[in-house]
């Protein structure tokens, strides 16, 4: 079965979809998403010597920056009040990748996967500007919704690391 299309109206014509009637829940959505960067850039971010300062700190910044500028930026997102957000970081050294790790939560009638899904973009874009003088060749890769809980779709899980946490329930 196709799913119908919600921003759309009967004639076509993109429009906000109407959460009025919705009952206000729970939702948290959590999004994910890497920078592939050189062994020079990976060592200037983790000592701290990069020129345009703390990377990291300045991208977590970034980042609940754009999870709270959401609606601005995609044209049929709901202004949002939202509970929490962070902006978490893991390094795989290793593998020469910084992954960035959004959770936006909220009480309200409509979910926060895009603010999860922006909110990892505009933290890895960062990364990306702030280095850019060491390293042009960064990648950014694999964003993606992880998790989402809540409303009327309910949990939806779409990350390995998800999953085996719900099969230990």
């Amino acid at each position: 079965m196709i799913e119908k299309l919600t921003h759309f109206d009967s004639k076509g014509q993109a429009v906000m979809v109407d959460v009025t009637a919705k009952a206000e829940t729970k939702r948290t959505a959590i999004a994910k998403g890497r920078i592939r960067v050189s062994p020079d850039t990976m060592r200037a971010i983790l000592e701290g010597t990069a020129k345009k300062g703390d990377v990291l700190g300045v991208a977590r910044v970034a980042g609940i920056m754009g999870v709270k500028r959401t609606s601005d930026l995609i044209p049929m997102c709901h202004p949002l009040l939202l509970g929490k957000c962070t902006v978490d970081f893991r390094i795989f050294e290793e593998l020469g990748e910084i992954e960035a790790v959004c959770t936006a939560s909220l009480t309200g009638q409509t979910g926060v996967e895009m603010e999860a899904l922006t909110g990892v973009s505009v933290a890895l874009l960062t990364i990306y500007d702030m280095c850019k003088a060491i390293d042009k060749r960064m990648e950014i890769t694999g964003i993606h919704l992880a998790k989402k809980t809540g409303g009327k779709s309910g949990e939806f899980v779409n990350d390995p690391e998800f999953e085996e946490a719900r099969a230990d329930d």
